[in-house]
């Protein structure tokens, strides 16, 4: 059985040259497409709507928007709109996702978000937009979402219920916990090794035992970063460096997963602060020895790539959201299609 696999998109590429990629991933058998909501750089709204309108078959997903940014009424009358627009997949199912996220510092704190409490008010969003997705009014008073007798007032389109997955971007053990427990999915996060990878899936597993389901029951996707080049398997692993760099020094989330040596942590933040350019995660990649790259990511040419999206399957990765890195997005595609591990 051919392995599922889709593309994750942030802001590396020209949006024209992505949309092309897609509708190339389509073609090749990819299944799906995660759109980042990056930084404050691309809105994962407005590319997945693109997406959805070039694409015919492949899922949309958010990986993964904020809920800090925007109320859960708009939220779920958003994906409803784009649930309309994306319409069903052959086999009947929402050609669209919802991937939330509880934000991360220090983008939260400038924009004058306050992260109090992120288990209840993610749980209380889910919560709430489940609700809204049945189409009938809904009241919901809780510590951060409030909602008075209100539904998706749709007065002309179709009125059926909205069965679109919700999945949570969770990193930590409370937060993958809660994701087993309420949601369909989780979104796991890149730049963390195997070791990892299977701790948070036997976490999201007790989180889903608490409401009656098991591990199979919640699909378990992951971000992985894909470096690859058959040609300079050297820039490669360099492109691979600046990536972990980049994670390292300014997402303490991801820095604390990963694993890494503090004082290797601590030497790439006296680089890479937070923003930072392009040349400062050059700089701290002269500081990330190899073998840490290979650890977390995929990194090489197609051959050592395959092998390790490999060993993330088998830690519990139900579909690799390959992150492509280089400027040839095809490579990648064409490296994973109708791939049997």
């Amino acid at each position: 059985m051919t392995q599922r696999m889709a593309l994750y998109l942030q802001d590396k590429h020209d949006i024209g040259y992505e949309l092309e990629v897609a509708g190339y991933a389509e073609e090749q058998g990819f299944s799906e497409i995660w759109q980042a909501d990056t930084r404050l750089a691309r809105d994962c709204v407005v590319l997945m709507s693109a997406l959805l309108a070039e694409t015919s078959q492949l899922r949309i997903g958010s990986g993964v928007l904020p809920i800090y940014s925007r109320n859960p009424a708009v939220i779920a009358a958003t994906w409803s709109t784009m649930w309309e627009l994306g319409g069903l997949t052959p086999e009947g199912e929402s050609r669209v996702m919802l991937g939330l996220g509880a934000w991360w510092q220090p983008i939260a704190g400038r924009v004058g978000v306050d992260r109090r409490k992120p288990l209840t008010a993610m749980r209380e969003n889910i919560e709430a937009i489940r609700q809204l997705f049945t189409m009938e009014e809904v009241t919901y008073e809780g510590e951060f979402v409030h909602l008075d007798r209100i539904r998706l007032d749709v007065a002309y389109g179709d009125k059926s219920p909205r069965d679109i997955p919700i999945y949570v971007g969770a990193t930590g053990p409370k937060m993958l916990e809660l994701t087993g427990e309420i949601c369909d999915g989780v979104v796991l996060n890149y730049v963390v090794s195997t070791d990892y990878i299977r701790d948070a899936v036997e976490t999201v597993g007790r989180g889903a035992a608490t409401s009656g389901r098991t591990i199979a029951d919640i699909d378990c996707p992951e971000l992985l970063v894909c470096s690859l080049s058959d040609d300079d398997p050297d820039e490669a692993m360099m492109t691979g460096k600046s990536l972990a760099a980049y994670y390292l020094g300014t997402e303490p989330h991801i820095m604390k997963a990963s694993g890494a040596d503090p004082d290797l942590v601590a030497k790439v933040q006296e680089i890479v602060g937070w923003p930072a350019t392009e040349a400062d995660y050059r700089k701290a990649a002269h500081l990330i020895p190899d073998d840490l790259v290979r650890k977390l990511m995929a990194v090489g040419t197609s051959e050592d790539c395959r092998r390790k999206v490999a060993e993330y399957i088998d830690a519990g990765v139900t579909c690799p959201i390959l992150y492509p890195m280089m400027d040839d997005v095809r490579s990648v595609v064409d490296a994973f299609a109708h791939w049997q591990p």
